[in-house]
């Protein structure tokens, strides 16, 4: 049901209006009725996202929330449930049991998670996996494709969810500007992903990933998002790799390092620790009941 306000001309607008009358949506209409029932989904969502952090999370398609630069599809339901707790398990409370108390979260993860179906597809073959806006909201796409398995969960969403919320901090209090010229005239812009024959490459010549390559911004979330999602032993032989290319990513990282622990209260090593032990913790997790 849906309240109209009927007007008279507008003439004698400032003269008197029409009561409000409820009415039912005419079938074809196109306006989604805002009185929706809440389902046992939407009742999980408040006990889990809204009272603990004041976060909203969107899994419905939104004409208001969605880029109309792209094709997209709505997430589906069950892979919607998945992924709120996945989120919950993998990225909130890993800072939750860091800081013991969820106010880091709800002090400063945007308050609008939205989730899409599909890939958000580009003209030159690539696709957003996430974006941020503003700090306020964060968008994920590529949901309905989930597969539950560490190593694909981390590729496709949880990298990207710790990018983008570094961004956020960024935005809040900045990173010392020594950073930005540790690689300073390598940066490639938008040609980042024709500019390197592979991510091997791109490490070789100081770049932790191909995306860190475009610009000073990226560089320093993907160090960040790429390091607590990935063992030690990752880390290491992606230095053992990249040769000489190893002493820049190291001389960023420490910047990366320092700026999270001396701004943030957060030291990324023990974020590490417990964000891995989690991810070999995701077998355990009961993805499909709502409790």
């Amino acid at each position: 049901m849906t309240k109209f306000l009927k007007y008279i001309a507008m003439a004698l607008v400032a003269m008197s209006f029409i009561a409000c009358e409820e009415k039912p949506l005419d079938p074809t209409s196109q306006i989604i009725d805002s009185k929706l029932e809440q389902n046992e989904f939407d009742k999980w969502l408040v006990t889990n996202y809204i009272e603990p952090y004041n976060i909203m999370f969107k899994y419905r398609m939104e004409k208001n929330e969605s880029d109309f630069n792209y094709w997209l599809v709505p997430a589906t339901y069950e892979n919607s449930i998945k992924m709120a707790k996945l989120m919950k398990f993998l990225c909130f409370e890993p800072y939750d049991e860091l800081t013991g108390s969820k106010e880091f979260i709800k002090s400063y993860y945007p308050k609008m998670i939205h989730l899409v179906g599909s890939g958000a597809y580009r003209n030159d073959g690539t696709f957003v996996l996430g974006t941020a806006e503003g700090g306020l909201k964060i968008t994920m796409y590529f949901v309905n494709e989930m597969v539950i398995d560490p190593a694909y969960l981390n590729e496709y969403y949880f990298k990207t969810m710790h990018h983008e919320f570094a961004h956020i901090l960024n935005q809040i209090k900045p990173y010392s500007t020594d950073f930005n010229a540790i690689s300073g005239p390598d940066y490639v812009t938008d040609t980042w992903s024709d500019a390197w024959a592979s991510e091997r490459e791109a490490q070789q010549n100081g770049f932790i990933s191909e995306y860190a390559s475009s610009e000073h911004g990226e560089d320093f979330v993907e160090l960040l998002s790429i390091y607590v999602t990935n063992t030690p032993e990752y880390w290491d032989n992606v230095l053992k790799n990249a040769g000489a290319g190893a002493e820049k990513i190291n001389a960023k990282f420490e910047i990366v390092y320092n700026y999270m622990l001396n701004s943030w209260n957060i030291d990324l090593n023990e974020l590490r620790d417990i964000i891995q032990r989690r991810q070999g913790e995701i077998d355990t997790l009961d993805l499909e009941t709502l409790n």
